[in-house]
């Protein structure tokens, strides 16, 4: 059982833009309370499609001025259970991030983060515009916080 036991744990949202598919959106969220509990937005970062490798710099930055010591990945597995070709490619990047970090990866499944993400900025009175800039960030934190609910 991973348990956290300093530092801060980070989660990404990997999803196409939809309006340009040579885009990537990889999300980051963070624990920031003192009990690393509670999951928040931390940063955003754009990437041409497939090309993940170009993360590793500036996750590395970030992993050692917020003293990251495990990571959550989503998983986008199926409805069904099954797994795809993203959740293929998500699962590459997985060893490549162990490879580079030598950390925890934690792969959380993301089925419907986005639905709820976008049912919740909806109440919230957010114009289609606004809510399509914030949905994957929601989305990366309702990941995390379902990691961190468990531990």
């Amino acid at each position: 059982e991973s348990k956290i036991k300093k530092g801060k744990t980070f989660v990404n949202e990997l999803s196409t833009n939809r309006k340009s598919r040579d885009l990537l959106r990889f999300d980051l969220s963070d624990t920031t309370d003192l009990t690393n509990s509670i999951a928040s937005i931390y940063t955003t970062l754009n990437i041409a499609e497939d090309d993940y490798e170009s993360l590793i710099l500036p996750l590395k930055k970030i992993m050692l001025e917020e003293d990251v010591d495990t990571l959550v990945l989503g998983f986008p597995k199926n409805m069904d259970n099954s797994l795809g070709k993203r959740a293929e490619i998500t699962m590459s990047f997985r060893d490549r991030l162990i490879e580079e970090f030598h950390l925890p990866v934690i792969m959380e499944d993301e089925r419907l983060t986005s639905v709820i993400s976008n049912n919740v900025l909806i109440d919230a009175n957010l114009s289609r515009k606004k809510r399509k800039k914030k949905v994957d960030g929601l989305a990366a934190v309702l990941i995390l916080q379902s990691y961190l609910d468990r531990l």
